[in-house]
């Protein structure tokens, strides 16, 4: 137990410093007054997104979406002694703990509410995402079933059940991540939601080789 509270606090606690050090980032792209003009010339390089535009809503709605990535690395690295499990997990827990942070982060400067006028996914075309399971809040999110059925297998089988879970989550943030690119106006979301691409696009790699050493389809 002291173990995975020296885990979370740390996963907390980087959460707080990302948070803390991405605001003087996100107020030079995107909290001067409305229509002025930023480093590029354009007025969307400075004005503050609104509560229905698609920075807000990959805000909130990947804030939600990386929660649960972190609850799921929680649960299997007390499910299992695999080392390379649980180095995978600890990862992914700090790493989205993090972003999570700097995007919780924007809405406050933004002065934007954290929860979505409306329903999850509006601020982007849902034409090729991964359908939503039944009961699942976002397309690659688990049922709150899978979560409890993680939550009572231990070794190879929650490894496994683990590493398809989270295949399909990264596989839903992915199409998330690369609607923002497209969408987005603020350039460090931007580039945050691009990065997000490319490393969970790497780990899905990953995740498919860890899958088949234990025996399984990706």
């Amino acid at each position: 137990m002291r173990k995975r509270t020296d885990w979370v606090i740390g996963a907390v606690a980087g959460a707080v410093l990302a948070a803390a050090g991405i605001t003087a980032a996100v107020a030079s792209d995107s909290s001067g007054p409305s229509g002025s003009s930023g480093s590029d010339g354009s007025a969307e390089s400075t004005r503050t997104p609104s509560n229905t535009s698609a920075d807000a809503g990959f805000a909130r709605d990947m804030s939600v979406h990386h929660q649960q990535a972190v609850e799921m690395s929680y649960v299997v690295r007390d499910r299992t002694e695999n080392e390379e499990i649980r180095r995978l997990a600890y990862d992914i827990a700090q790493t989205q703990a993090n972003q999570r942070g700097m995007m919780l982060g924007w809405l406050d400067l933004w002065e934007l509410p954290k929860v979505s006028p409306g329903d999850p996914m509006e601020w982007m075309d849902m034409a090729g995402a991964p359908s939503p399971g039944d009961g699942s809040l976002m397309p690659g999110m688990a049922t709150n079933a899978e979560m409890r059925r993680l939550g009572e297998l231990n070794g190879k089988q929650a490894e496994i059940f683990y590493l398809k879970l989270m295949t399909a989550h990264h596989k839903g943030g992915i199409h998330m991540a690369e609607g923002c690119v497209e969408r987005c106006a603020v350039p460090v979301e931007k580039r945050l939601a691009q990065g997000m691409v490319e490393s969970q696009e790497s780990e899905v790699e990953l995740m498919a080789d860890l899958l088949r050493a234990r025996g399984a389809k990706p």
